[in-house]
């Protein structure tokens, strides 16, 4: 058998940064409390940063 794999939509991954960066909860709590793993919820964050970063060069 195959491992079951989740999609995430955008949505739902920014909404998971904005929580982690946020709240003032850890992202081990964040990424607990979403069910996700903690390694992804790291990665999201570094992309939506690596985001922001290019967003903020091209104005």
């Amino acid at each position: 058998m195959g491992t079951v794999r989740t999609v995430r939509t955008d949505e739902f991954r920014q909404d998971a940064v904005r929580i982690a960066l946020t709240s003032g909860l850890s992202r081990r709590q964040v990424a607990e409390d979403l069910g996700v793993g903690l390694s992804r919820l790291s990665r999201w964050t570094v992309t939506y940063r690596e985001s922001e970063v290019g967003d903020l060069e091209q104005r």
